[in-house]
């Protein structure tokens, strides 16, 4: 019969204090290195995400008047919880009531499609997207230019809609003090063709990143 035999007892040794200790180091210093970086990444991650969050809308506002061959308009109102904007997207058609200015009635609503919309009740109703997602405002500090401004109007052609004097022409996503060495400013600009294309506000003019003067 065969007998089983016991393997070396040198390899059933545990580790050493020493060894211990040397493992616990490298861990402790690895953590150090990358608790940071991720953070880092993290926070870059989550500033992409917002700039996306609103050029979906600038998106979504063109391509619905063109769709549906209306005027559209995206309206950007703070969001409570982070000190971001919400957006939402309306659209509106122009008949002997309303020519779809700013304040006439007649653009559709979440509720309610747009009045003399060819679909009738089951018409395009406005969309609304909020902002709980993003990073705060202590983070990351949004502002609009013209100062103040909060619209875009687009013609149906998916142009920018020019009778509309404090229309909103660029959007500004600057990281708070604390963070600016580790997030990237971010600005999308609306042109008059009605898109909306992310530039960096603080590159010297000369560089294809910059934002248009």
């Amino acid at each position: 019969m065969f007998q089983l035999t016991p393997p070396p007892r040198h390899s059933m040794r545990g580790l050493t204090l020493l060894e211990l200790l040397l493992a616990l180091t490298i861990f402790a210093f690895m953590l150090a290195i990358g608790i940071p970086n991720a953070s880092s990444w993290l926070l870059n991650n989550r500033t992409r995400g917002a700039s996306e969050f609103y050029a979906d809308g600038f998106s979504m506002a063109r391509r619905q008047a063109v769709m549906h061959n209306s005027f559209s308009r995206i309206s950007l109102t703070p969001n409570v919880n982070t000190g971001q904007m919400d957006w939402q997207v309306d659209i509106c058609f122009v008949s002997p009531a309303t020519q779809c200015g700013a304040a006439e009635p007649g653009w559709s609503t979440v509720n309610a499609a747009a009045a003399n919309d060819p679909e009738g009740v089951a018409g395009y109703k406005s969309v609304y997207r909020a902002a709980d997602a993003l990073p705060s405002s202590e983070v990351l500090l949004p502002s609009t230019l013209p100062e103040g401004s909060s619209q875009v109007y687009y013609t149906p052609v998916g142009w920018v809609d020019t009778r509309f004097a404090q229309r909103m022409t660029s959007l500004r996503l600057n990281p708070a003090s604390q963070y600016a060495t580790d997030v990237p400013a971010v600005a999308l600009v609306i042109t008059l063709a009605g898109m909306a294309s992310k530039c960096d506000p603080h590159a010297p003019a000369n560089d294809t990143r910059a934002c248009p003067p």
